[in-house]
């Protein structure tokens, strides 16, 4: 039997002859067979590599011919816009096989959700925390709407595996097994990423699957860097360049964000805005005008680069660096989707920081690196919460039926630490025992009950980072690392913006940093703050001031920016660390090893010590004492220190005791893998006067 014939009859009557498909792509074919199997597999694909119809047609094929009644596929995204893009497809290919899609999630009004409950859909659209939402609800008989599933299919499963969204994720899945009484099918989709296997195994629990498709054939594209210099002069740029196209501008920072979209409009560019504090109304407005609209600009963060359609789009810019090559990747993906067209992507650095990590970033792509997504460590707060809502779900819950409702998805937490959480929330009334069976106690009623427990069930936190002020201006983002202060008890002293800046209160609930221009500093030429670059990157960033090929076109600018700082960098040759004298007994370290790792490094010496993602600023007698100070640390257990304020940023962090708590941050911040590579690098190069 062909691929082909595999399929429901009524679903391959509808591909050629509604569809007007004449074959099926390469991926699309060979998940058939597993997925028809019962097989649980990961579907790997560049953006619009019809992934989705990889998973949903053979799944809906299984879903006819098998006779599934009520809710029998749960189709989870990460985003709200995503599903409602979703959903009018997904509809019409149920509808050749007479079934059913739903769509639930918060902005899905009360009538809608009524009559799902009442009349269930085959397959419900929904997002982890609106699965949670349903589990805790006391109005919502879940075992009636959810009792009858079979599969699970994960979208964007990567943006899930990277953070704690996705140990949440493992343990919905987890709960939704033991309440159906079946093992559920799992087959996660993903893009570019540098560890399929891994992130197969982290899905399905070690218990095996297939993984179909692959990352190899990386979206490939005319790749063209520029140095700008500042936000203004990329407004500048952008309103000048690609008129009469559709272009999706991307930055990192919601402030910055803001700044490049009213550039635009005073500079007549109509113009759109798309990031996660925006009202969903206006989110969709953006998104439906856009993609409707031949000449217009929409500028984002994040939240465009998953699959969501805005049409076809002309030109693809990031102002700034993306988090990492697979995000580019993502990014680069969303244009040349019309025929005749071909991906494209323009980098607008406005530092030398941004463009050095810029063109680490194309180096790495051309190379065919993609990072490997790994989870946080030590998800101690994940499963505090998943007591709290197992015991809301079961209205009270025996301590040693934890596991069979959970599963292994905590495994990596000591049992002792285990128990100890437990003991620690019965103890602060986070729970109430009677004879083993644990209820949710006073205080986590006063803290996580408002809105039906809606604080509960969102288990994420915020990225860590905090905002920047001087005065009402808003400079950037810093993680909280770059707050270390010197060991004399002065003022922490970080680089943001082109200047050096001396903190003068940090407000830890507001996650805002007011600071001042720090005097006689000057302005510092290699730029710190916003989100950590990763080793890797960085080591390849390096590679570029050595002399190594950059793998992107460079504008005559950037040309004229790479021969310069390759001159003013002229002692880095990409193999050993330089030692560089800069003046006041102060010599920098420069190591490329990114931001954590340097931040931990730096913590570690003795003495006043600053660092960004590619050197570290120490102050010592000799080009010779502060190498031996930094090869000392071979010998050391690298531990930063942090803050007690810090902890605050786990989400649930009151549920734990303070060791525990700390411990999980100190795990996350410790990028072992940089500090041991870096450490055991040849030895240093002692340049003085450098």
């Amino acid at each position: 039997m062909s691929y082909f014939e595999q399929l429901h009859p009524a679903l391959r009557y509808h591909i050629v002859n509604t569809m007007g498909w004449s074959d099926l792509r390469p991926t699309q074919r060979d998940a058939i067979e597993p997925i028809h199997a019962g097989e649980d597999v990961l579907l790997l694909a560049p953006t619009a590599g019809g992934k989705t119809e990889a998973a949903f047609l053979p799944l809906l094929s299984r879903s006819a011919s098998n006779r599934w009644t009520g809710v029998s596929v749960l189709y989870l995204c990460p985003l709200k816009a995503l599903l409602n893009n979703l959903e009018p497809r997904l509809n019409r290919y149920a509808g050749f096989v007479g079934r059913k899609v739903g769509l639930w999630h918060g902005d899905i009004g009360g009538a809608a959700r009524k009559r799902m409950l009442s009349v269930s859909p085959d397959v419900l659209l929904t997002t982890p925390e609106s699965v949670e939402a349903i589990l805790v609800s006391a109005r919502i008989d879940h075992q009636s709407l959810l009792g009858g599933l079979h599969a699970v299919v994960v979208d964007e499963l990567h943006a899930f595996a990277g953070d704690d969204r996705g140990w949440h994720l493992l343990a919905i899945l987890a709960r939704l097994e033991r309440l159906a009484g079946r093992r559920l099918q799992r087959i996660g989709l993903s893009a570019t990423v540098g560890n399929p296997t891994d992130l197969l195994t982290w899905l399905t629990r070690n218990r095996g699957g297939k993984i179909v498709g692959s990352s190899a054939g990386l979206p490939t594209g005319d790749v063209l860097a520029d140095h700008v210099g500042s936000v203004e002069n990329a407004v500048t740029v952008l309103s000048r360049v690609h008129k009469g196209e559709r272009r999706l501008i991307f930055s990192d920072s919601r402030a910055r964000v803001e700044e490049i979209a009213s550039g635009l409009r005073l500079s007549g560019v109509r113009t759109f805005v798309s990031h996660g504090s925006l009202s969903a109304d206006e989110r969709r407005q953006a998104e439906a005008a856009f993609a409707s609209e031949p000449d217009c600009a929409i500028v984002a963060t994040s939240t465009m680069e998953l699959g969501i359609d805005v049409g076809d789009l002309d030109r693809v810019i990031q102002v700034g660096t993306p988090p990492s090559v697979s995000s580019f990747l993502q990014r680069m993906g969303r244009s040349g989707r019309r025929t005749g067209t071909v991906r494209n992507f323009l980098f607008l650095s406005t530092n030398d920081s941004e463009f050095l990590l810029n063109l680490g970033i194309a180096r790495l792509s051309q190379t065919g690196f993609v990072e490997h997504v790994e989870s946080p460590a030590l998800p101690a707060h994940l499963y505090a919460q998943q007591v709290m809502a197992l015991a809301l779900q079961e209205n009270g819950i025996a301590i040693g039926d934890l596991h069979s409702w959970l599963g292994t998805t905590f495994e990596t937490i000591p049992e002792n630490d285990v128990a100890e959480i437990i003991h620690h929330m019965i103890a602060t009334e986070m729970l109430h025992s009677d004879a083993g069976v644990v209820g949710l106690g006073a205080r986590a009623e006063r803290e996580f009950g408002r809105r039906h427990f809606g604080d509960l069930v969102v288990s994420f936190s915020s990225p860590m980072l905090l905002s920047v002020m001087f005065g009402r201006a808003e400079l950037g983002s810093i993680h909280p690392l770059a707050l270390a202060s010197p060991r004399n008890g002065e003022p922490a002293v970080i680089l943001l913006a082109g200047r050096s800046w001396r903190v003068t209160d940090v407000d830890w609930p507001r996650r805002r940093v007011s600071v001042v221009a720090a005097p006689g500093d000057g302005r510092a030429r290699w730029l710190g703050g916003g989100r950590p670059a990763s080793y890797d990157l960085c080591r390849s960033a390096e590679a570029i001031v050595a002399g190594v090929e950059t793998g992107c076109e460079l504008s005559r600018r950037a040309a004229s920016k790479l021969d310069q700082i390759r001159e003013q960098l002229s002692f880095v040759d990409g193999t050993t660390i330089p030692v560089v004298y800069s003046g006041q007994e102060s010599f920098r370290i420069w190591t490329f090893a990114g931001g954590l790792a340097n931040a931990a490094l730096a913590d570690a010496l003795s003495g006043p010590t600053r660092s960004d993602d590619f050197c570290i600023s120490v102050k010592a007698r000799s080009a010779t004492a502060a190498t031996d100070a930094f090869f000392s640390l071979r010998a050391l257990c690298i531990n930063p220190s942090i803050s007690s304020a810090l902890t605050k940023e786990l989400k649930f962090t009151s549920c734990l005791p303070e060791k525990i708590s700390s411990s999980t941050i100190r795990a996350r911040l410790v990028d072992k893998k940089g500090i041991k590579a870096t450490l055991a690098r040849q030895t240093v190069a002692v340049i003085e006067g450098g």
